[in-house]
């Protein structure tokens, strides 16, 4: 029986991408703190992640510039931002919560640790069939 790579990581290869994304955000987010005017984003991870599940994203061809490069695809995911309402607006129009913002990164980067060991795990698990352990 063919080990089926997509079937044993499960949704562990979305979640990362994800993850990697909304921690840009966040990071955006902290660094534009002092920024007047500029509103915190977000997405809606739970959502996004449903969405991948569910339906695979059209794949972007790479341009090769030789007849011998290995064509691979790339998933192109678009992600849907969403304004984040503050809790204590402030009178420069900046919406960014700082403590809120670095709340949600940590526990963003958090998450993203528990992916990668699910994953280890799994990958240590093929290993170990591969080798008759």
């Amino acid at each position: 029986m063919p080990i089926s790579f997509e079937r044993a990581f499960s949704l562990h290869d979305d979640a990362l991408l994800l993850r990697g994304r909304r921690a840009a955000v966040l990071a955006s987010n902290i660094a534009n703190a002092d920024t007047p005017g500029y509103k915190a984003r977000d997405f809606d991870f739970g959502a996004m992640l449903a969405a991948a599940g569910q339906k695979q994203a059209e794949p972007v061809r790479l341009a090769g510039t030789h007849r011998q490069h290995i064509v691979a695809p790339v998933r192109a995911e678009t992600v849907d931002l969403k304004y984040r309402n503050p809790l204590h607006p402030s009178l420069d129009g900046n919406s960014v919560d700082a403590h809120v913002e670095q709340a949600k990164f940590a526990e963003n980067a958090l998450l993203m640790q528990t992916s990668f060991t699910f994953l280890n795990g799994k990958i240590s698990g093929l290993m170990k069939a591969l080798k008759g352990e």
